[in-house]
């Protein structure tokens, strides 16, 4: 507690907890230069028995100087409800914004607490401590399973929820909307359902979709920030019912988006198409990455190399893993019955990458843009089903679908 001559003017303040004339000021407050009218008090005891309350102020402020407007509003409002920034890979929570030297102008906000999943649905095994037990020691980790006709068929009604959860989500999108709201959206469609959001706790991941938001690659937390006019944000959503997982992702359009990121978007969709168009039996599945990087490349960008699709099933990943970039080191053809994803992550700029202090977010190394296109897929006898398709209800939201 300060006194002296920062106490002069404080002879007609009030104490904040007992009315009586304050002559002490809290020192935080004096720091971050807040009025003296909220931090008078009368004597060190009431400073102590007020400060659980009294700090909510502090928080207010912190958030508010850090400049983001509107959005830097509601942050504050949403600190005080126990809101905060999300440290070590969802284990552990700050009021402080990280530091770090960000390399584009995103920034995290402060995430929610997590949503609870009713009673009466199944959970994985990482639901309720973050650990996946059976997924890391599964030989599945190593052999590429060839799904049953019972599995198949479940990996078809589960990609379909997965679907009709990220077109909910995908209706949400556009300025003034916080990734946390799509978040909501993404976790009570899941659960409407019948189904697990298997994001949710899986290795400690907080939320229940991932919104990656401009230089964002993959993995982003949604929290507090409104989307805005401009953006582009990809939402990731996985869906575990009946045993099995469903997988898919598409970036969106928020508002009006400059040329540059149509570009970009349209690209990685086209990365995607051109990727499916080779599935079938006996292709290498490292040639997969050969067609996204010739098309990348040619329209100007790169590949992300740090992350790649996956197998899918019973197991949320295993084996094949799927490298988009080109002279990858992939192992093994394809083979009727077997399910993966692919997953092309293209950057506007370089194709390296680094991570947040949060342990998820994933930037592009240069703070440029990156899009992402995922969809779950089955190799049939003949070629490929699309287990995540776009369905008849989905929102029209790509302009080259509609010419």
């Amino acid at each position: 507690m300060a006194g002296g001559s920062d106490a002069v003017e404080s002879k007609s303040l009030s104490c904040v907890r007992c009315g009586k004339p304050a002559n002490l000021q809290c020192p935080k407050c004096m720091e971050l230069k807040l009025p003296r009218e909220g931090a008078a008090f009368c004597t060190q005891d009431c400073f102590k028995a007020s400060w659980s309350s009294h700090k909510s102020v502090h928080l207010k402020a912190k958030l508010s100087a850090l400049g983001t407007g509107t959005a830097g509003g509601q942050n504050s409002d949403a600190l005080t409800q126990g809101w905060r920034y999300c440290l070590k890979k969802g284990q552990d929570r700050s009021p402080k914004l990280p530091h770090f030297d960000w390399t584009g102008a995103l920034r995290p906000y402060p995430i929610s607490s997590r949503r609870t999943v009713p009673a009466h649905i199944d959970l994985p095994d990482w639901a309720l401590d973050g650990i996946p037990k059976i997924e890391p020691n599964s030989d599945l980790q190593h052999v590429v399973e060839i799904k049953t006709p019972d599995q198949i068929e479940r990996m078809r009604e589960t990609c379909q929820i997965a679907r009709e959860v990220l077109d909910a989500a995908a209706r949400m999108i556009r300025p003034g909307v916080t990734t946390d709201e799509i978040d909501r959206v993404v976790h009570e469609a899941t659960v409407a359902a019948g189904g697990y959001p298997s994001p949710l706790n899986y290795h400690f991941f907080p939320k229940s979709c991932c919104t990656s938001v401009n230089e964002v690659i993959c993995h982003g937390i949604p929290d507090a920030r409104k989307l805005e006019d401009g953006d582009i944000v990809n939402v990731d959503v996985t869906v575990c019912y009946k045993g099995v997982h469903g997988d898919l992702n598409e970036t969106y359009f928020v508002g009006n988006v400059d040329e540059a990121s149509h570009q970009l978007v349209q690209c990685t969709y086209e990365c995607l198409e051109k990727a499916i168009s080779l599935v079938k039996p006996g292709v290498r599945f490292r040639e997969i990455g050969e067609v996204i990087n010739r098309h990348a490349s040619m329209s100007g960008f790169s590949v992300v190399k740090s992350y790649c699709g996956h197998g899918i099933g019973e197991l949320f990943h295993c084996a094949p893993n799927i490298p988009h970039y080109s002279r990858n080191k992939a192992v093994g053809v394809m083979k009727a019955g077997q399910t993966f994803t692919i997953e092309p992550m293209i950057n506007a700029g370089v194709w390296r990458d680094r991570m947040w202090p949060d342990g998820w977010t994933v930037v592009t190394a240069d703070g440029r843009r990156s899009a992402q296109f995922e969809h779950t897929l089955l190799v049939t006898e003949t070629g490929v089903e699309v287990l995540t398709a776009r369905l008849p209800s989905s929102p029209n939201t790509f302009p080259w679908l509609k010419a």
